[in-house]
Protein backbone atom coordinates (compact mmCIF):
# COMPACT_ATOMS: atom_id res chain seq x y z
CA UNK A 1 0.00 0.00 0.00
CA UNK A 2 2.85 2.47 0.94
CA UNK A 3 4.64 1.61 -2.42
CA UNK A 4 1.43 2.28 -4.97
CA UNK A 5 1.06 5.56 -2.64
CA UNK A 6 4.90 6.43 -3.12
CA UNK A 7 4.97 5.02 -7.17
CA UNK A 8 1.52 7.26 -7.69
CA UNK A 9 3.26 10.18 -5.27
CA UNK A 10 6.13 10.13 -7.92
CA UNK A 11 4.13 9.24 -10.88
CA UNK A 12 2.66 13.14 -9.83
CA UNK A 13 5.80 15.02 -9.39
CA UNK A 14 6.79 13.94 -13.15
CA UNK A 15 3.63 15.44 -14.39
CA UNK A 16 4.13 18.12 -12.34
CA UNK A 17 7.69 18.97 -13.68
CA UNK A 18 6.64 18.16 -17.17
CA UNK A 19 4.01 21.13 -16.67
CA UNK A 20 6.55 23.43 -15.38
CA UNK A 21 8.60 22.41 -17.90
CA UNK A 22 6.43 22.85 -20.72
CA UNK A 23 5.02 26.12 -19.08
CA UNK A 24 9.02 27.40 -18.94
CA UNK A 25 9.00 26.62 -22.60
CA UNK A 26 5.95 28.55 -23.48
CA UNK A 27 6.89 31.44 -21.45
CA UNK A 28 10.45 31.36 -23.56
CA UNK A 29 8.44 31.06 -26.54
CA UNK A 30 6.69 34.27 -25.66
CA UNK A 31 9.33 36.22 -24.87
CA UNK A 32 11.25 35.32 -27.96
CA UNK A 33 7.79 36.24 -29.77
CA UNK A 34 7.68 39.74 -27.61
CA UNK A 35 11.38 40.14 -28.40
CA UNK A 36 10.76 39.47 -32.02
CA UNK A 37 7.76 41.97 -32.30
CA UNK A 38 9.91 44.91 -30.63
CA UNK A 39 12.53 44.37 -32.68
CA UNK A 40 10.37 44.48 -35.96
CA UNK A 41 8.99 47.30 -34.96
CA UNK A 42 12.48 49.45 -34.00
CA UNK A 43 13.11 49.05 -37.43
CA UNK A 44 9.81 50.48 -38.29
CA UNK A 45 8.24 48.06 -39.85
CA UNK A 46 3.90 47.87 -39.46
CA UNK A 47 2.85 45.63 -36.89
CA UNK A 48 -0.80 45.00 -36.85
CA UNK A 49 -2.28 45.27 -33.71
CA UNK A 50 -4.70 42.23 -32.02
CA UNK A 51 -7.98 43.04 -32.95
CA UNK A 52 -9.22 46.01 -35.09
CA UNK A 53 -11.25 48.76 -32.88
CA UNK A 54 -14.74 49.03 -33.05
CA UNK A 55 -16.26 52.03 -34.77
CA UNK A 56 -18.11 52.95 -31.22
CA UNK A 57 -14.90 52.60 -29.31
CA UNK A 58 -12.90 54.99 -32.05
CA UNK A 59 -15.90 57.57 -32.11
CA UNK A 60 -16.07 57.97 -28.32
CA UNK A 61 -12.03 58.35 -28.14
CA UNK A 62 -12.01 60.71 -31.05
CA UNK A 63 -14.55 62.86 -29.61
CA UNK A 64 -12.23 62.77 -26.31
CA UNK A 65 -9.47 64.00 -28.52
CA UNK A 66 -11.53 66.82 -30.82
CA UNK A 67 -12.43 68.35 -27.42
CA UNK A 68 -8.37 68.61 -26.75
CA UNK A 69 -7.95 69.87 -30.26
CA UNK A 70 -10.41 72.88 -29.90
CA UNK A 71 -8.51 73.53 -26.55
CA UNK A 72 -5.00 73.65 -28.35
CA UNK A 73 -6.71 76.01 -31.47
CA UNK A 74 -7.58 78.39 -28.40
CA UNK A 75 -4.50 78.11 -26.52
CA UNK A 76 -2.37 78.24 -30.05
CA UNK A 77 -4.77 81.70 -30.74
CA UNK A 78 -3.94 83.43 -27.22
CA UNK A 79 -0.44 82.52 -27.13
CA UNK A 80 0.28 83.39 -31.00
CA UNK A 81 1.79 80.29 -31.00
CA UNK A 82 3.54 78.40 -34.64
CA UNK A 83 3.02 75.07 -35.55
CA UNK A 84 3.99 73.06 -38.55
CA UNK A 85 3.02 69.55 -38.57
CA UNK A 86 4.43 67.36 -41.56
CA UNK A 87 3.18 64.39 -42.95
CA UNK A 88 5.28 61.71 -44.91
CA UNK A 89 4.07 58.07 -45.97
CA UNK A 90 4.05 55.82 -48.42
CA UNK A 91 0.65 56.22 -50.65
CA UNK A 92 -2.31 54.32 -49.05
CA UNK A 93 -0.87 55.04 -45.71
CA UNK A 94 -3.41 56.96 -44.63
CA UNK A 95 -2.07 60.81 -44.26
CA UNK A 96 -5.06 62.07 -45.66
CA UNK A 97 -7.63 60.51 -43.25
CA UNK A 98 -4.94 61.22 -40.23
CA UNK A 99 -5.29 64.92 -41.47
CA UNK A 100 -9.10 64.87 -42.19
CA UNK A 101 -9.50 63.19 -38.73
CA UNK A 102 -7.01 66.03 -37.09
CA UNK A 103 -9.21 68.87 -38.83
CA UNK A 104 -12.22 67.78 -38.90
CA UNK A 105 -13.53 69.78 -35.49
CA UNK A 106 -11.97 72.41 -35.49
CA UNK A 107 -11.21 76.39 -37.49
CA UNK A 108 -9.98 76.11 -41.22
CA UNK A 109 -8.44 79.20 -40.62
CA UNK A 110 -6.23 78.30 -37.72
CA UNK A 111 -5.43 74.45 -39.02
CA UNK A 112 -4.30 75.47 -42.38
CA UNK A 113 -3.62 72.51 -44.90
CA UNK A 114 -0.96 72.45 -47.21
CA UNK A 115 -0.98 70.16 -50.03
CA UNK A 116 0.95 71.38 -52.83
CA UNK A 117 0.32 69.93 -56.70
CA UNK A 118 3.13 69.46 -58.87
CA UNK A 119 5.63 72.85 -59.52
CA UNK A 120 4.97 74.92 -62.21
CA UNK A 121 8.53 75.21 -64.75
CA UNK A 122 8.61 78.46 -63.08
CA UNK A 123 8.65 76.77 -59.44
CA UNK A 124 10.93 74.50 -60.81
CA UNK A 125 13.41 77.03 -61.37
CA UNK A 126 13.14 78.37 -58.24
CA UNK A 127 15.03 77.45 -54.63
CA UNK A 128 14.09 74.27 -53.81
CA UNK A 129 11.98 75.12 -50.46
CA UNK A 130 11.22 78.69 -51.67
CA UNK A 131 7.22 77.36 -52.64
CA UNK A 132 7.15 76.01 -49.04
CA UNK A 133 8.21 78.92 -47.12
CA UNK A 134 4.61 81.27 -47.62
CA UNK A 135 3.23 78.56 -46.13
CA UNK A 136 4.61 78.04 -42.87
CA UNK A 137 2.68 79.11 -39.89
CA UNK A 138 2.62 83.21 -38.97
CA UNK A 139 1.12 83.76 -35.14
CA UNK A 140 -1.46 82.01 -33.82
CA UNK A 141 -1.66 79.25 -36.51
CA UNK A 142 -1.11 75.63 -37.04
CA UNK A 143 -0.03 74.56 -40.68
CA UNK A 144 -0.39 70.70 -41.75
CA UNK A 145 1.43 69.60 -44.68
CA UNK A 146 0.13 66.88 -46.51
CA UNK A 147 3.79 66.31 -48.24
CA UNK A 148 6.16 68.54 -47.75
CA UNK A 149 9.59 69.74 -48.90
CA UNK A 150 10.48 65.72 -47.86
CA UNK A 151 9.16 65.00 -51.36
CA UNK A 152 12.59 65.40 -53.17
CA UNK A 153 13.86 62.95 -50.48
CA UNK A 154 10.92 60.40 -51.54
CA UNK A 155 8.97 60.68 -54.98
CA UNK A 156 11.13 63.17 -56.73
CA UNK A 157 14.41 60.66 -56.17
CA UNK A 158 12.28 57.33 -56.45
CA UNK A 159 10.59 58.85 -60.05
CA UNK A 160 14.18 59.77 -61.16
CA UNK A 161 12.87 63.66 -61.14
CA UNK A 162 16.02 64.99 -59.77
CA UNK A 163 19.23 63.41 -59.27
CA UNK A 164 21.32 61.79 -56.41
CA UNK A 165 23.45 64.69 -56.43
CA UNK A 166 20.64 66.90 -55.77
CA UNK A 167 19.17 64.50 -53.44
CA UNK A 168 22.56 64.57 -51.57
CA UNK A 169 22.50 68.57 -51.49
CA UNK A 170 19.15 68.35 -50.12
CA UNK A 171 19.67 66.18 -47.67
CA UNK A 172 22.59 67.87 -46.58
CA UNK A 173 20.60 71.12 -46.22
CA UNK A 174 17.16 70.17 -44.95
CA UNK A 175 18.40 69.70 -41.38
CA UNK A 176 20.14 73.54 -41.66
CA UNK A 177 16.38 74.49 -43.00
CA UNK A 178 14.82 73.21 -40.06
CA UNK A 179 16.94 74.49 -37.33
CA UNK A 180 16.19 77.71 -38.87
CA UNK A 181 12.24 76.94 -38.69
CA UNK A 182 12.54 76.36 -35.08
CA UNK A 183 14.40 78.76 -34.25
CA UNK A 184 12.16 81.53 -35.24
CA UNK A 185 9.91 80.34 -32.84
CA UNK A 186 7.83 77.76 -34.82
CA UNK A 187 7.19 74.26 -33.24
CA UNK A 188 7.92 71.73 -36.27
CA UNK A 189 6.62 68.10 -35.61
CA UNK A 190 7.36 65.56 -38.27
CA UNK A 191 5.33 62.53 -38.53
CA UNK A 192 5.92 59.14 -40.67
CA UNK A 193 3.27 56.86 -41.47
CA UNK A 194 4.35 53.26 -42.26
CA UNK A 195 2.19 50.64 -43.89
CA UNK A 196 3.20 46.55 -44.73
CA UNK A 197 2.91 46.13 -48.63
CA UNK A 198 -0.07 43.39 -48.23
CA UNK A 199 -2.13 46.62 -46.63
CA UNK A 200 -1.25 49.08 -48.87
CA UNK A 201 -2.13 46.41 -51.78
CA UNK A 202 -5.18 46.19 -50.36
CA UNK A 203 -6.19 49.68 -49.53
CA UNK A 204 -5.02 50.83 -53.54
CA UNK A 205 -6.46 48.12 -54.98
CA UNK A 206 -9.87 49.43 -52.79
CA UNK A 207 -9.75 52.68 -54.66
CA UNK A 208 -10.16 51.20 -57.92
CA UNK A 209 -13.49 50.54 -57.88
CA UNK A 210 -14.78 52.68 -55.16
CA UNK A 211 -16.33 56.09 -56.78
CA UNK A 212 -15.95 57.68 -53.73
CA UNK A 213 -11.89 56.96 -54.09
CA UNK A 214 -10.88 56.96 -57.59
CA UNK A 215 -9.52 60.70 -57.37
CA UNK A 216 -6.71 59.11 -54.47
CA UNK A 217 -5.63 56.95 -57.52
CA UNK A 218 -3.20 58.59 -59.50
CA UNK A 219 -1.03 57.83 -62.69
CA UNK A 220 1.94 58.42 -59.98
CA UNK A 221 0.74 56.21 -57.58
CA UNK A 222 0.30 53.55 -60.17
CA UNK A 223 3.78 53.68 -61.41
CA UNK A 224 5.42 53.75 -57.72
CA UNK A 225 4.01 51.07 -56.50
CA UNK A 226 6.05 48.64 -58.09
CA UNK A 227 9.07 50.48 -56.31
CA UNK A 228 8.54 49.13 -52.44
CA UNK A 229 12.34 48.93 -52.05
CA UNK A 230 13.17 51.64 -53.74
CA UNK A 231 11.03 53.70 -51.42
CA UNK A 232 11.97 51.91 -48.37
CA UNK A 233 15.81 52.64 -49.25
CA UNK A 234 14.66 56.57 -49.96
CA UNK A 235 12.68 56.65 -46.70
CA UNK A 236 16.24 54.71 -44.39
CA UNK A 237 18.14 57.82 -45.99
CA UNK A 238 16.10 60.39 -45.55
CA UNK A 239 15.33 59.35 -41.88
CA UNK A 240 18.94 58.97 -40.73
CA UNK A 241 19.83 62.14 -42.48
CA UNK A 242 16.73 64.31 -41.25
CA UNK A 243 16.04 63.30 -37.78
CA UNK A 244 17.71 65.44 -35.60
CA UNK A 245 16.84 66.87 -31.83
CA UNK A 246 15.32 70.00 -33.12
CA UNK A 247 12.90 67.84 -35.65
CA UNK A 248 12.97 64.40 -35.01
CA UNK A 249 10.75 62.12 -36.97
CA UNK A 250 8.02 60.31 -35.72
CA UNK A 251 7.11 56.98 -37.13
CA UNK A 252 3.40 55.82 -36.63
CA UNK A 253 2.17 51.97 -37.62
CA UNK A 254 -0.85 52.68 -39.66
CA UNK A 255 -2.21 49.25 -40.02
CA UNK A 256 -5.45 50.09 -38.54
CA UNK A 257 -6.62 53.62 -39.92
CA UNK A 258 -8.41 53.79 -36.55
CA UNK A 259 -6.03 53.22 -34.28
CA UNK A 260 -2.94 55.16 -36.62
CA UNK A 261 -5.54 58.32 -35.95
CA UNK A 262 -6.22 57.88 -31.93
CA UNK A 263 -2.57 57.69 -31.87
CA UNK A 264 -1.02 60.24 -33.58
CA UNK A 265 -3.46 62.88 -32.48
CA UNK A 266 -3.12 61.90 -28.82
CA UNK A 267 0.71 62.02 -29.65
CA UNK A 268 0.39 65.85 -31.16
CA UNK A 269 -1.27 66.87 -28.43
CA UNK A 270 0.93 65.70 -26.00
CA UNK A 271 4.53 67.62 -27.65
CA UNK A 272 2.80 70.99 -28.08
CA UNK A 273 2.31 72.42 -24.24
CA UNK A 274 -1.66 73.80 -23.94
CA UNK A 275 -3.58 74.72 -21.46
CA UNK A 276 -7.71 75.57 -21.37
CA UNK A 277 -7.74 79.32 -22.72
CA UNK A 278 -9.89 81.28 -19.95
CA UNK A 279 -13.44 81.63 -21.27
CA UNK A 280 -16.77 83.84 -20.48
CA UNK A 281 -19.52 82.19 -19.77
CA UNK A 282 -21.58 81.94 -23.03
CA UNK A 283 -25.18 83.39 -22.95
CA UNK A 284 -26.98 83.82 -25.70
CA UNK A 285 -29.39 87.19 -26.16
CA UNK A 286 -32.43 88.15 -26.32
CA UNK A 287 -33.91 88.45 -29.68
CA UNK A 288 -35.78 91.31 -30.53
CA UNK A 289 -39.66 91.89 -29.63
CA UNK A 290 -42.23 90.91 -31.73
CA UNK A 291 -43.06 93.71 -34.55
CA UNK A 292 -44.34 94.58 -38.18
CA UNK A 293 -41.74 92.74 -40.06
CA UNK A 294 -43.64 90.66 -42.54
CA UNK A 295 -42.17 87.64 -44.96
CA UNK A 296 -42.13 89.29 -48.36
CA UNK A 297 -44.10 87.09 -51.20
CA UNK A 298 -41.11 86.38 -53.22
CA UNK A 299 -40.93 83.40 -55.12
CA UNK A 300 -38.00 81.23 -53.90
CA UNK A 301 -36.06 78.50 -55.99
CA UNK A 302 -36.32 75.99 -53.79
CA UNK A 303 -33.93 73.14 -53.30
CA UNK A 304 -35.62 70.25 -54.63
CA UNK A 305 -36.58 68.37 -51.10
CA UNK A 306 -36.15 64.49 -52.05
CA UNK A 307 -34.77 62.95 -48.86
Amino acid sequence: MGKAKDKGKKKGEKKDAKLVTGKAAADVKTKKSAKAAKAKASKGAAVAPAEKLSEKEYQRELKKLHVELVKLQQWVQLKGLKVCIVFEGRDGAGKGGTIKAITERVSPRVFRVVALPAPTEREKSQMYAQRYIPHLPAAGEIVIFDRSWYNRAGVERVMGFTSEEGVRKFLEIVPLFEKMVTESGVILIKYWLEVSPEEQTRRLTARIDDGRKTWKLSPMDLKSYSRWFDYSRARDDMLKATDTSWAPWFVARSEDKKRVRLNIITHLLGHIPYEEAPREKVKLPKRQDVDDYKEPDYPYKFVPEKF
